[in-house]
């Protein structure tokens, strides 16, 4: 077959010729992609890039990734463009397909917090493994804890809301067939944070764009969860009285520790079932005046605030869910000022109030919680009652959440799986899954073992129509080895009583 053929011989098919020479006579074709004609698609690179040679260019792709991130990356074709589909739309995105060993597979990948760049890091894991993957910048380009991109510009909320994932999958689905000569035959999409909102917010708008979605820790509902960062920076941040010193939030997790570790069964250092933990900030208050080793009594006032989450001052009832104790090693990140949480703070001031004087102070939680929702909840939001037309289809979906987050409240993706599975029918309900991860910070991290593969789960999960009822966790390298198992919510991995807790064969799953 002549390599040198023309990027049209592949898209035009190749009837019934072995797909491995038809993946390598199209991955010769690679720099042809630039004339591939798409709606509103704007493609302005195409080319092979060697192994381990990708570089992120200048300004991006540095979000979370460790040294030498890509040096291990087999070589690909990188498609980079941009989408607009509508005038005020600036989409960038990337699509990478392996040079060769390619799966059959896509897997879309998301972003964190307002996102402003494509995530790199984010494709390693699927490329390595095989999958033809693609991410996008959601639509701007800037700082991810800045919302002030979409002020003004209405077409650029949607985008990032929802519109820039869903067209970065079509043009990926349709770069993948002009490469190999044939579509994908399965659509995943994994991510965390913004991108395990993304996820759902594909199940719900868009049910036939993935057969399955891996929803870690997922941002939603976002609105709520901007009030939740508000409130929990105003609670230390509203006077200097109120502020908790970093050092003070190690002691009051070794507090923490002492009064819940073992209310699992098991003292191992990890709040294994911080719902079951009764820690109350008041054993901590000084006798004395302050101290390094005690909480004054508005330092008791504001945790108390940050565990119970915000609050409707006049009826009591509660806006969105707290932390849970043993997230303490994050909290700092949004109570460190000297404003609260930068996400929260600028989708306020720009998109909320609109007003660039507005102080975090004057939030009303009564009145200004639905001008918030106003603002933004349509293009943001997934509610748990909006999911049936993808379960429905017999595709999955695994959410999972470590109780350690000090980001995004824990319950509030139990609420949404509690809520979901109450709404839908056993049929559907049999296609989603929540596995709580204990000593999980936010994404990664923590206490606890939470190192899995979430992309072959879902993958086999989709694969044999098998839903996981055990997925076991590990330490990351270098740590001490650990195993544990996590179990379908609402059960918990339990200690059978004897061999080492450090392995996750002397657990099994019960229901408490």
């Amino acid at each position: 077959m002549n390599h040198g053929r023309s990027m049209l011989a592949c898209i035009a098919g190749i009837g019934a010729l072995a797909a491995l020479h038809t993946q390598a006579a199209c991955a010769a074709d690679c720099a042809h992609l630039a004339g591939l004609k798409l709606a509103h698609v704007e493609i302005e690179v195409a080319e092979r890039i060697a192994a381990g040679a990708f570089k992120p260019p200048a300004g991006g792709g540095g979000f979370g990734a460790p040294p030498g991130a890509y040096a291990h990356l087999p070589a690909f074709c990188r498609v980079a463009g941009t989408l607009r589909p509508t005038p005020d739309s600036d989409i960038r995105f990337e699509v990478w397909m392996p040079a060769s060993n390619w799966n059959g597979k896509f897997l879309g990948t998301g972003n964190g917090v307002w996102a402003g760049s494509i995530t790199y890091f984010g494709m390693v894991a699927p490329l390595t493994e095989g999958y033809a993957t693609a991410a996008t910048d959601d639509g701007h380009q800037g700082n991810p804890l800045d919302a002030g991109f979409a002020a003004g510009h209405p077409e650029k909320l949607v985008d990032f809301g929802y519109r820039a994932v869903h067209e970065t999958t079509l043009t990926a689905k349709a770069l993948i067939a002009a490469f190999y000569g044939t579509g994908a035959n399965r659509s995943l999409f994994v991510s965390c944070s913004t991108g395990g909102r993304q996820g759902l917010m594909e199940a719900y708008r868009y049910p036939t764009d993935y057969d399955g979605i891996s929803s870690m820790a997922p941002a939603n509902p976002m609105v709520g969860l901007m009030i939740s960062s508000l409130w929990t920076g105003v609670a230390t941040l509203k006077d200097a009285a109120s502020r908790i010193p970093l050092q003070k939030f190690q002691m009051i997790h070794k507090a923490v520790l002492a009064a819940c570790d073992a209310a699992d069964g098991v003292k191992d250092g990890i709040v294994s079932a911080p719902q079951r933990c009764r820690f109350d900030p008041a054993v901590l208050q000084c006798k004395r005046g302050d101290g390094p080793d005690c909480l004054t009594a508005p330092q008791v006032a504001a945790l108390r605030a940050i565990y119970q989450g915000p609050r409707n001052p006049r009826t009591g009832r509660s806006i969105f869910p707290g932390f849970e104790p043993g997230s303490e090693g994050q909290l700092p990140i949004q109570t460190m000022g000297p404003q609260p949480f930068g996400a929260a703070t600028t989708f306020m001031r720009d998109l909320v109030f609109k007003d660039a004087s507005w102080d975090f102070r004057n939030f009303d939680y009564d009145r200004d919680v639905e001008r918030a929702r106003e603002a933004a909840s349509a293009e943001l939001d997934v509610p748990p009652t909006g999911l049936e037309a993808f379960l429905a289809g017999g595709r999955k979906l695994l959410l999972s959440h470590g109780w350690a987050d000090g980001l995004i409240p824990p319950l509030s993706t139990v609420n949404f799986y509690v809520q979901l599975t109450q709404h839908i029918d056993g049929t559907q309900a049999r296609n989603t899954r929540l596995f709580m991860i204990p000593g999980m910070a936010h994404c990664a991290g923590g206490a606890g073992p939470f190192v899995f593969d979430a992309i072959s789960t879902l993958d086999a999960w989709v694969d044999s129509g098998r839903a996981p009822d055990r997925i076991v966790v590990r330490n990351p390298p270098g740590a001490a080895p650990r195993t544990r198992p996590l179990c379908p919510y609402p059960r918990e991995a339990v200690y059978v009583g004897h061999g080492s807790t450090d392995e996750e064969k002397n657990f099994r799953c019960e229901t408490r």
